[in-house]
């Protein structure tokens, strides 16, 4: 039985992890995948590991945490799953969290903390409206945070938060940047770091990409994965069934206890953002007995970075040249610190020789 469930469990991560055409949470979308002899040398590789990774099925959804249709847990009563406030509007199909009118703000929280150390959550949300090129704005944010249901100038949330923030930003207030928009980006804060609207955040997002989610005909999805530290965000936008990544870092920490929510605001420019369902997956994953035994609700917010997000570098492509070192980059350093000793050492014997000749000469 064990066998069979972790053969289950690794056949279901080879197709979520780009193997095949089947996305977590969205069951009966079968595609190509890898063969019986690539499955069995794959199981062969993981070992032990495979039982402890989940396909995001519904066994392990946690419905406590997940707005799903047709949103019965939904209301101001404190028995229910799920508060919203501001502009939000509740119908059977849909969340909104503004209409496409100018200065709407309007969240959604969910009412019981999360205590999961692994988890992975899955948005079905559309934005769309009647305006044209740039003339929309300005976006949804999805919320892992210690407070709840306060307002403020952060997609419709407060500033300084405590926890994790994924920005879907649809219009470009820097006039000078490079990037593509719609653009996704993630922040995690301490409460010490204030998010610039102006330059759309930029000095403090940790990684990011272009993702064109806005007014599709089509269903439109996001998958926020944080596991053992590693934060993964992935896309689903274009209609295919297949999960694109967006960004990948590691080093990340987040305590437990905090809230899941999401937030949408408007200023002089409008959209309509909708929130179908989101829904949390328990990822099963195991730790260390030290792991184990650290009150994760007092971790500090934080990321483990080689340099500060300030000193990102807009790439072309969308994307931010940050994070840790990849391998080649650990070579060329290694390369370099063995060529600098070197040419020291060959100082070094000369500058000795030449001091023994010249002692041998004053004797």
């Amino acid at each position: 039985m064990a066998a069979a469930a972790a053969a289950e469990a690794a056949a279901g991560w080879v197709w979520r992890w780009g193997w095949g055409r089947r996305c977590p949470g969205r069951p009966g979308l079968p595609g190509p995948g890898p063969g019986p002899t690539t499955l069995l040398l794959f199981l062969l590789f993981l070992g032990p590991v495979a039982a402890d990774i989940t396909d995001g099925n519904s066994e392990h959804l946690k419905r406590e945490h997940s707005l799903i249709k047709p949103y019965h847990g939904v209301g101001s009563s404190s028995t229910l799953l799920w508060d919203f406030q501001g502009s939000t509007m509740l119908t059977s199909q849909y969340v909104r969290l503004t209409p496409d009118e100018r200065s709407k703000e309007g969240s959604i929280w969910n009412h019981l903390p999360c205590f999961l150390k692994d988890w992975e959550m899955h948005v079905h949300f559309k934005v769309h409206g009647a305006g044209k090129k740039n003339l929309h704005g300005d976006g949804i944010a999805l919320w892992y945070t210690r407070d709840r249901l306060v307002p403020g100038p952060v997609f419709g949330s407060k500033d300084n938060f405590h926890g994790l923030a994924i920005f879907l930003d649809t219009y470009p207030n820097d006039e000078t940047t490079e990037r593509v928009f719609p653009y996704i980006s993630v922040m995690v804060n301490n409460g010490s770091l204030s998010y610039d609207h102006s330059k759309d955040g930029r000095w403090t997002e940790l990684a990011g990409c272009t993702a064109d989610f806005r007014n599709r005909d089509h269903d439109t999805f996001l998958a926020v994965r944080y596991s053992r530290g590693r934060l993964t965000v992935m896309t689903d936008l274009e209609d295919k069934n297949e999960w694109k990544n967006c960004i990948d870092i590691t080093g990340v920490r987040l305590p437990t206890g905090y809230y899941f929510g999401a937030s949408a605001g408007t200023g002089d420019l409008s959209d309509n953002h909708d929130i179908i369902s989101m829904k949390l997956f328990q990822l099963m994953v195991e730790h260390t007995p030290d792991e184990e035994n650290i009150d994760w609700t007092k971790i500090e917010p934080s990321v483990n970075l080689l340099k500060s997000p300030k000193d990102n570098v807009d790439d072309p492509t969308g994307n931010f040249r940050s994070g840790p070192l990849t391998g080649w980059r650990v070579f060329l350093l290694l390369l370099c610190a063995l060529l600098g000793i070197i040419v020291c050492a060959v100082v070094g014997a000369v500058v000795f020789q030449k001091r023994q000749e010249r002692n041998k000469r004053f004797y």
